[in-house]
C-alpha cells in the first residue's frame, strides 16, 4: 500500500505537500510507462481535485503547493510568474563550493520542442551559498580523498534544470544528477553511502497567500536517505524540519 503523502499546509485554497524524489507531478511525455504521479496521489487522498501552479524535477524531493480550486490555481500561477516566491533548495555537491555566490549564466531551455541550440538565450539568476564541507579520506576521483559541499540555493529565475545546470556550470555538479554530474562520485554515493538519488531538495517556500494576504512560510525536512547523510557527515544542525508559518508582516528581501 502507498504511504499517504506529507501535508505541510491545508487551508480552504490551497495545500503544500511533501513530494518524494523519484514521483513525477503529472503526467507528460516524459512519464513514459509510470503509472503513479503526484496529482493522482493527492487527488486520491484529499478526495478532491488539485492543480498545479509549479513544478519540481522528478528526481527532486520537497515542498510542493497546489492550489484547490482554478481562482486560486490562476492567483497563484501570476505570484509565481512575478516571482513573487522565495525559494530555498539543499544541495550536496562535489568539490568545496564558494562561500557565496551570485550565478548568472543564461540557459537555454531543454523542453524537447526543437534542437536546444535553437532556443534563446534566457536570463537565469541563482545565488549560492556553502553551508557546510566534508572531506573523506576515500579516493573518487583522481585525488586520495574527496571533498563534498553542502550548498544552500535561492533561484531568482526559473529555467529547467537551472540549479542542477548553474552548480555544474560552475564546476560543483550536484551529487546523483545523472545529466550534468560525475558518474564516479554518484556511484559511490548510490553504493557506498545508500544515496541513489539526487541530492537536490526543494525545503523552503515563502508568498504572499492569495486569497487571506498573509505570508506563507512553509519549510520542508528531508527523506530518510538525505537526513542519514547528513548525520553522516556532520552536518545534522542543518536538518529542516516540516513547518507552516502565518506571517502578517511581509517576509525581508533576501540578502
Amino acid at each position: 500500500m502507498t504511504e499517504p503523502l506529507t501535508i505541510l499546509h491545508r487551508d480552504d485554497c490551497l495545500v503544500a505537500v511533501h513530494k518524494p524524489a523519484g514521483l513525477l507531478v503529472h503526467r507528460s511525455k516524459l512519464a513514459g510507462g509510470e503509472s503513479e504521479f503526484l496529482l493522482q496521489r493527492l487527488r486520491n487522498q484529499l478526495g478532491q481535485r488539485v492543480y498545479p501552479v509549479h513544478r519540481l524535477d522528478r528526481p527532486t524531493s520537497g515542498v510542493m503547493v497546489l492550489a484547490l480550486d482554478s481562482g486560486t490555481a490562476a492567483r497563484l500561477g501570476e505570484i509565481f510568474t512575478q516571482r513573487r516566491v522565495a525559494k530555498r533548495y539543499l544541495a550536496v555537491v562535489r568539490g568545496i563550493g564558494p562561500e557565496h555566490e551570485w550565478l548568472a549564466y543564461a540557459l537555454r531551455e531543454e523542453d524537447g520542442s526543437r534542437p536546444k541550440a535553437e532556443m534563446p538565450a534566457l536570463e537565469a539568476l541563482t545565488e549560492v551559498r556553502r553551508l557546510d564541507s566534508v572531506e573523506l579520506p576515500v579516493q573518487v576521483d583522481r585525488y586520495p580523498s574527496s571533498r563534498y559541499s553542502l550548498m544552500e540555493v535561492r533561484p531568482l529565475t526559473g529555467r529547467r534544470h537551472q540549479i542542477r545546470r548553474h552548480l555544474s556550470r560552475r564546476g560543483y555538479p550536484i551529487i546523483g544528477d545523472a545529466k550534468h554530474g560525475k558518474g564516479n562520485h554518484n556511484r559511490f554515493f548510490a553504493e557506498r553511502l545508500q544515496c541513489p538519488r539526487l541530492l537536490l531538495a526543494a525545503v523552503g517556500l515563502s508568498f504572499e497567500h492569495p486569497v487571506a494576504g498573509y505570508h506563507l512560510d512553509l519549510s520542508c525536512g528531508l527523506d530518510s536517505s538525505m537526513t542519514g547523510l547528513f548525520q553522516h557527515f556532520g552536518w545534522a544542525g542543518h536538518l529542516p524540519t516540516d513547518a507552516a508559518r502565518c506571517l502578517e508582516a511581509p517576509l525581508p528581501a533576501p540578502t
